[in-house]
């Protein structure tokens, strides 16, 4: 039975005389039910005040026309109209709004740029990111898993500031001041963008229908929050990310505001101004990151919420006007966003013409299309005694390659691998079962005439040129795959040798994947894709995405498998060569070079593949429980006695993730009250409440838990656009209890909510003050890092920094970058054969590690002199390649993954008898004694060497592919 149609204004508002509690007995009569329920609505007040206005200032709203307002009238009401939603139009706000707006951004643009020059050197993935740099101002093509329009960004204004490519970006800590690399400039553009996050945050607040007052304590939190901070000043995605994604949260919610005017505002310029900037901001955001797609996600999710809401719309809403909402979305939120990302690749390849880093990681028909890449055309018909290079059809390893270095197990015979550049020990020929009987071993197969061309089911033996073995298979486990199923693939044999029948190898051709009918029958260069069975043991020429160890040059594993599966069994040739087919009456094939969207559809599924293999465990990582708790940060940099550690403000963290379980509790209490058949949301804040806060809610969601679906290496940076999210969200609970609702006594006095919220912003200050060091890399002191390093995660050295602020003005800059807590460097996927050595980082104080280092001289005994005392120190340190240091619990959890190296070297420091560094241009006075030379305490002291510092370095395998892929954080 419907509800009664309410016949008084606080009826319509969503008094409780509407809300009528489900009987428990249908056999009373109903005047008693009818007194029950009047007791029920007297003693059960409704959960959440019911409007935003005072009563005496709601309007008297006739029955006659209560009954003509259509119930779905505005967006976000349901089945109930109630008080209209105010236009919160950014472009209309009071002039004082405009002026606090300013005011942030002069503080924000202090912030944000504060000493941006500093560190003046690589810091954490600036090694990428300027790397990138490099490489689109020589114009060198590169494959990396993130999308390109922040990289070009900031590559165009490192151009137009004069950098010419020529500094490479390779190590942290490497100098920019010496080389004259415009570091600063680059720097500027993620720090703009920082800093452009600020005033959206307060038009966005704006727009949802918050308080100024709210809305500056929003735009506050944003600025003085200092992981956002640390971001914004170096040459990282981040900021550019955030940036992108706060532009769409502000487009998105002004064209909200819009909508909500009601239908007859849809349509309007301002409608569609707003819908297409929301389009264009999607395309940004995800140009700059994959993180892009959750945003896309949220918008996506209002939008079909919107849809349905006007589906049911019959009043205001006819099947055709349906229709248009619907394609005007399609072209605004889906076809924009496309075009814009694809744009953004277009000009990515007209930015990379040549060959460079990634080219492995490309098909070859991609590579074709790079300057000086592209191949000679080849002839199409290979016949025995051609030499040809063959190619693995599944995965980007390369060519079957073999090298005059053998297995150190099984068999140890000549290693097969794959290699992804062209080179000589790829050529391989073909033989029939038996040599020619004309010719003198290979050699033969140039008299036969005309060729004999070789055809599906064909027995073949595969020659290697270079080493005069041949390709060879046994029922014997390879040295790393070592399953059942899989058999080792070898070289064997020597010149002169006629070979054995474990050389045998059948050709099957794959016709579906084969181009033309010719191809299907016989084997054509290019065209024809054929898998090669052992005739001997049944097994396939197989490889797979595992890469051999150290002793295989970090190339491809090659193996025959008994049940491989087809794509990683599929070979072609590339390169073929045959003395009688030459000429110019010889048909010749090449590669079909790719438009622009099959080399972007290649490029999105390469990246796709890459970006899921980055699961290698980092000093750094953390899971995505430990976000909003703030659980540990990121080292990114350290030298001179300072660091750089990635960290959120606390004040900041810890309100947006109260706001999560705020939301969670009141959305369980509003099912179970629901459910009870409590008819709250016909109360129009309690609808309100749980629309806007619950819009930001699912931003925050669909930007979070996506992430726990991930294997791959994760970072705290990746919880940034969740964070922004969760601000939004924290600032519209606290404008709801200030300015909406009057169950805390707030409404209607808008000082005390300035009150209010200054008091949580200057908290939020404080704590940004607490930490600043962090951010800027400025001096700290032990002590005062100690004071706040609050928990055992909180991952910063405190003994990285000196005691006293003194010592950082008489202390020679020159020190090493053993004074600081460095940050580990991403590895890279790298060209085979090219070794890289991982290590870590931080000093051990001789104390210690005196339980682990016996074999150390006691101190002597020193004498108290005149003078100052000048002792020397021994202890060891664990560093990586960069010569950065590792802390303890670094070392411990690298212990059975990596290998220690040790390197000894030879340091002078001077001490004094307090333990503090004396300047490096200290001069040694009479009086001064050295320690262990007590007993010389009368002879002037002379500087001496410290003893031999031992530095055990770790050495671990790095995964190694077609070319240089940087693994981005």
């Amino acid at each position: 039975m419907a509800p009664p149609r309410p016949s008084s204004r606080n009826a319509m508002l969503g008094e409780k005389t509407d809300s009528v509690p489900r009987s428990r007995s249908r056999t009373r009569s109903p005047q008693p039910k009818k007194k029950k329920v009047q007791k029920a609505q007297q003693a059960q007040p409704s959960a959440v005040e019911e409007t935003a206005l005072p009563l005496e200032k709601q309007p008297l709203i006739p029955k006659h026309e209560y009954e003509s307002i259509s119930k779905y009238e505005y967006a976000s009401r349901g089945s109930e109209p109630g008080p209209s939603v105010p236009d919160n139009d950014i472009f209309l706000l009071p002039s004082k709004d405009y002026e606090i707006m300013f005011g942030l951004v002069t503080v924000a643009i202090v912030v944000r740029l504060y000493k941006i020059w500093q560190p003046s050197s690589v810091v954490f993935d600036e090694v990428h990111f300027g790397g990138f740099a490099t490489k689109y101002i020589k114009g060198r093509f590169f494959m990396d898993v993130h999308p390109p329009l922040a990289k070009m960004l900031i590559a165009l204004v490192g151009w137009l500031a004069g950098f010419n490519g020529n500094f490479d970006f390779k190590e942290i800590g490497k100098d920019y001041l010496e080389p004259g690399v415009p570091y600063v400039a680059m720097r500027l553009l993620p720090a703009l963008m920082g800093i452009a996050v600020i005033p959206m945050t307060f038009l966005t607040l704006k727009a949802a229908g918050c308080s100024t007052a709210i809305a500056t304590m929003g735009a506050g939190f944003i600025l003085f929050e200092n992981g956002l901070i640390t971001q914004a000043r170096l040459i990282l995605l981040d900021s550019p990310l955030v940036c992108f994604t706060a532009f769409t949260g502000m487009a998105w919610t002004s064209f909200l505001n819009v909508h909500e005017q009601g239908p007859s505002q849809a349509f309007g310029a301002t409608w569609w101004f707003w819908l297409a900037t929301t389009g264009l901001a999607l395309g940004a955001t995800v140009s700059v990151k994959w993180v892009g797609l959750f945003t896309i996600a949220w918008v996506g999710a209002l939008t079909l919420a919107q849809l349905w809401q006007l589906l049911g719309d019959t009043k205001n809403v006819t099947p055709r006007l349906w229709f248009k909402h619907f394609f005007a979305r399609v072209l605004c939120l889906i076809i924009l966003p496309i075009a814009f990302y694809m744009a953004m690749f277009a000009i990515h390849f007209v930015c990379l013409v040549n060959p460079g880093d990634g080219d492995g990681f490309m098909s070859s028909e991609f590579q074709s299309t790079l300057n000086s890449k592209a191949m000679q055309d080849v002839p199409a018909d290979v016949a025995f005694g051609s030499r040809v290079s063959i190619r693995h059809w599944n995965t980007q390893g390369g060519y079957l390659h073999s090298h005059a270095h053998m297995y150190p197990t099984g068999s140890k015979q000549q290693q097969i691998t794959l290699y992804p550049h062209k080179d000589s020990n790829n050529v391989w020929v073909v033989e029939n079962q038996t040599n020619p009987e004309n010719g003198v071993g290979i050699s033969g197969y140039d008299e036969i005439s005309p060729p004999i061309l070789i055809e599906d089911g064909a027995n073949i033996r595969l020659y290697h040129a270079s080493t005069d073995r041949r390709l060879h298979s046994h029922d014997v486990r390879p040295p790393i795959t070592e399953a059942d199923w899989q058999n080792e693939v070898s070289a064997y044999g020597h010149k002169g040798f006629a070979g054995d029948a474990n050389d045998i190898f059948r050709v099957e051709i794959i016709k579906h994947l084969s181009d033309g009918p010719i191809a299907k029958e016989r084997i054509r260069t290019i065209q024809t894709k054929f898998r090669l069975i052992h005739t001997m043991t049944g097994c396939a020429l197989f490889s797979h995405k595992v890469k051999l160890p150290e002793w295989g040059f970090e190339q491809q594993e090659v193996t025959c498998a008994k049940s491989g599966t087809l794509p990683n069994s599929v070979w072609y040739i590339e390169q073929n060569e045959h003395v009688q087919l030459t000429g110019e009456g010889v048909e010749k094939v090449n590669y079909r070079k790719p438009g622009f969207l099959g080399k972007f559809w290649e490029l999105q599924k390469v990246m796709w593949r890459t970006n899921a293999g980055l699961t290698d465990s980092h000093a750094w990582d953390s899971r995505p429980q430990a976000w909003p708790i703030l659980k540990r940060g990121i080292n990114f940099w350290g030298k001179e006695h300072r660091q750089i550690y990635l960290f959120g403000n606390p004040v900041v963290w810890y309100l947006s993730t109260s706001a999560i379980v705020i939301y969670a509790l009141f959305k369980v209490f509003a099912i179970l009250r629901w459910q009870r058949g409590y008819r709250d949301y016909d109360n129009w804040n309690f609808k309100r409440f749980d629309y806007e806060i619950g819009t930001a809610i699912v931003g925050w969601a669909l930007h979070y838990f996506p992430f726990f679906l991930m294997e791959r290496q994760l970072f705290l940076h990746h919880y940034f656009p969740a964070l922004y999210f969760a601000v939004i969200a924290i600032c519209q609970i606290l404008d709801f209890a200030i300015s909406r609702i009057s169950t805390f006594g707030l409404r209607g006095k808008p000082a005390l909510g300035w009150i209010i919220a200054m008091i949580f912003l200057t908290l939020s200050i404080v704590a940004f003050g607490l930490f600043q060091p962090l951010a800027y890399g400025n001096p700290w002191t032990r002590s005062q890092c100690a004071q706040v390093k609050l928990f055992g995660g909180w991952d910063w050295d405190c003994n990285t920094f000196h005691d006293t602020y003194a010592q950082y003005n008489t202390v020679s800059s020159a020190s090493t970058s053993a004074d600081g807590a460095q940050p580990t460097e991403p590895k890279h996927v790298i060209p085979p054969a090219n070794k890289e050595h991982v290590v870590q980082e931080k000093a051990v104080e001789k104390s210690d590690i005196s339980a682990e280092v016996t074999d150390q001289p006691e101190p002597a005994v020193i004498k108290p002199v005149e003078g100052r005392i000048v002792r020397q120190e021994e202890h060891i340190e664990y560093r990586d390649q960069n010569g950065n240091l590792l802390n303890a619990e670094q070392v411990e959890s690298l212990k059975g993954q990596v290998e220690f190296k040790t390197r000894y070297e030879t340091k002078t420091r001077l001490l004094d008898q307090h333990g503090n560094e004396l300047p490096s241009n200290y001069v040694i006075k009479p009086g001064d004694v050295l320690q262990g030379d007590a007993e010389e305490e009368k002879k002037p002291a002379q500087p001496k060497e410290e003893p031999k510092v031992v530095v055990q370095e770790a050495q671990e395998p790095v995964k190694a592919g077609g070319a240089i892929v940087e693994e981005v954080v």
